[in-house]
């Protein structure tokens, strides 16, 4: 036998963060020593942080990462570390992986394929290094190995597939196997996407059994740059079996998972593998040896445990419910916040966001400890021995309800029975004065009343826009951060008030649904997250129809009777803007998906969301940033491209028209 302890370690990093970056990265390195690791696989980009966007155009970037790389060098004697960072070769900037060898450089591995789709855009900052290509770079007088490189270290071969290199259907783990690697690491910044967890694990395994080697995968953790969650979940595979899996949205600064492995079941796995085929042609200039003794490890059952809600069927509500949580956490600490302001309307939206600040708090001291949760807050005041978790989440949550003439007793008192359930600090503002105000001083202005029957849409936007100075004045006195609540299906057809329900620094539940999210809130009345409580002082808000509750008692207003049935809403928006389908073949999908309504009425509720879609999009534009959560998101800054003016789609309404009306 042949044994080595590996780990892979997941870091929550910041871009151009460098102290702090730093720290996380010693700090597992400790951590992977403390427990004996040899060969440790840290995240892709983890010096600078993987989000540095335009910065890494900045030469200063990339000689601060140089330094911080000396700086943690002499750290990693006695140990096999990889570390990525960017680096300058012939005017072209490269994303690499340093190889560092009992606390010496052994070489760059240089990442060949890009994520240049979705929310990333590797390509306007990297170039994609070419496959069998190596060279010698010369930095700071000293000449490194650099390219498509593997590494033979002490008798035992390393090489590197960099995140998007293992999503790829020619991925580099083939070649490496024919070379004789034994152990292939993965440096990622894999973003979260609900169901990505399972599409990871299984190339990871693939990529194990497949090529015949122990696989390493390390991620980031966390809410790193601003939209993009990270979700950690740290994966450790050797000939097809899982040997370690690591915990997913965890609130620490690192951790870091290991498991034994045995280097001659690999490679006797390849020998006794009849369709294996290793080059023999004695040509192994891409190969950089580097002297190491291994110390003697003693054998070590795998011990692999997944989370219990996991495999949970509400999946999509646990993560929902964790990766959004845990975002806000680091949105409000890396921002030097003091907390959250939320506009508490008493309707679903608003309930969704101030029950995902009490889960912040849950989950943290969960996960954490009251002292440590707090102690990552270090810029507020220390807590004192009588701070439980109620009145920590009243110290960084305040909400308030804003009544205006429209407003009824239903929703003020559902919002307050939310907010004490929760342990908010309650407000109530009454706008009706200011709403009021503004009315006259318009009507005044024109010389005419206005009126609902001419002014229908200037006087609801007025209330919620009248709502928008006093919530911030709130916030800037907490120095708190404000939340904007509009949620995606109101986003894709313009379903909000622009500097009213819109307004605030951060927008966490613009990239869900409306559907999913009343299903959650029912989940969260009765279910709940695994360790947790539910809530089920919800019921005030669950059993309500959504409701903007801006005309008049006798308009009987609701959500669905001012567009459609908002799950018709999503359906039309997958469909239409997801898929990329047009009116007519959207006519024809939902026609089969929804039998109750005729072919006349789902004519008028598409071509309703297509007009509403392309009339909004210069709302979408400046909706406050949103965390991404799946391939629907609506964000045009990192994911859904569309033009503020167009054509409206008026052909192929019209075709869609043209048949409907034939008989």
């Amino acid at each position: 036998m042949q044994l080595i302890k590996v780990g892979a370690a997941v870091l929550n990093q910041t871009p151009l963060d460098w102290d702090n970056n730093r720290a996380h990265i010693l700090q597992a390195i400790e951590a992977a020593k403390a427990v004996n690791v040899t060969i440790l696989c840290l995240p892709e980009m983890c010096i600078t942080g993987y989000g540095c966007e335009d910065a890494y155009h900045a030469p200063g970037l990339i000689e601060t990462a140089w330094t911080i790389l000396q700086e943690i060098l002499p750290a990693t004697k006695g140990l096999i570390v990889s570390l990525g960072l960017p680096l300058i070769f012939n005017n072209g900037i490269f994303n690499t992986v340093c190889l560092i060898v009992g606390g010496g450089i052994a070489g760059f591995a240089a990442k060949r394929f890009l994520a240049g789709d979705g929310i990333h855009y590797e390509p306007r900052w990297f170039k994609p290094w070419p496959g069998g290509v190596h060279t010698m770079a010369r930095i700071h007088d000293r000449d490194y190995p650099l390219g498509d490189l593997h590494f033979d270290v002490g008798g035992i071969k390393l090489g590197f597939e960099i995140c998007e290199d293992a999503w790829v259907a020619g991925r580099p783990g083939g070649n490496l196997s024919l070379k004789g690697v034994d152990v292939i690491l993965n440096p990622s910044a894999s973003h979260f996407a609900f169901g990505k967890w399972e599409t990871r694990k299984r190339f990871v395994l693939e990529g194990s059994r497949a090529f015949g080697v122990t696989y390493l995968y390390a991620n980031l953790l966390g809410n790193e740059s601003g939209r993009a969650i990270y979700d950690g979940g740290a994966l450790i595979a050797s000939a097809g079996k899982l040997m370690a899996v690591g915990e997913r949205f965890s609130y620490a600064d690192f951790q870091v998972n290991t498991a034994v492995v045995d280097i001659d079941v690999t490679r006797m796995n390849q020998a006794r593998t009849s369709s294996f085929r290793p080059e023999v042609d004695g040509d192994e200039k891409d190969c950089v040896r580097v002297d190491f003794t291994y110390p003697r490890i003693k054998a070590v059952a795998p011990s692999v445990q997944t989370a219990t809600w996991e495999s949970s069927p509400q999946i999509k509500e646990e993560e929902f419910a964790r990766a959004v949580s845990l975002s806000l956490y680091d949105y409000m600490r890396k921002s030097r916040s003091n907390g959250f302001v939320v506009s508490l309307s008493g309707g679903a939206d608003s309930a969704a966001v101030v029950t995902l600040i009490h889960l912040m708090v849950a989950f943290g001291i969960q996960d954490l400890g009251r002292d440590a949760f707090w102690a990552k807050l270090a810029y507020l005041p220390p807590l004192t021995q009588a701070d439980s978790p109620g009145t920590i989440v009243h110290a960084l949550l305040a909400t308030v309800y804003q009544a205006t003439a429209n407003s009824g007793e239903v929703t003020r008192n559902a919002a307050r029975v939310v907010a004490e359930a929760i342990g908010a600090d309650h407000l109530e503002f009454d706008v009706d004065a200011l709403v009021n105000g503004y009315i006259g001083m318009v009507g005044n202005a024109l010389g005419r009343p206005i009126t609902w029957q001419t002014d229908d849409f200037a006087l609801q936007n007025i209330q919620a826009r009248g709502r928008a100075p006093g919530v911030w004045m709130l916030a800037n006195i907490r120095n708190g951060l404000l939340l904007a609540t509009s949620n995606r299906s109101e986003a894709a057809v313009g379903y909000a008030t622009m500097d009213g329900d819109t307004c605030g620094g951060l927008s966490p539940i613009a990239g869900i649904d409306k559907a999913f999210l009343r299903q959650w809130l029912r989940w969260m009345e009765s279910t709940g997250p695994d360790g947790l409580a539910p809530i089920p002082e919800l019921t005030v808000i669950n059993k309500q129809q959504p409701t903007a509750e801006l005309r008049p008692k006798e308009y009987e207003q609701t959500d669905e009777s001012d567009l459609m049935p908002y799950d018709l809403l999503d359906a039309i928006e997958k469909a239409a803007i997801r898929d990329k389908k047009m009116p007519l073949e959207v006519l024809e999908l939902m026609e089969s998906r929804f039998p109750q309504w005729n072919q006349a009425q789902l004519g008028l509720w598409i071509e309703r969301f297509f007009k509403l879609w392309c009339r909004n999009q210069w709302k979408r534009e400046r909706y406050a940033p949103s965390f991404h959560l799946d391939d629907a998101n609506l964000d045009p800054k990192t994911w859904c491209r569309f033009p503020i003016l167009s054509g409206g789609f008026e052909r192929e309404l019209a075709e869609m028209r043209a048949f409907i009306a034939t008989p």
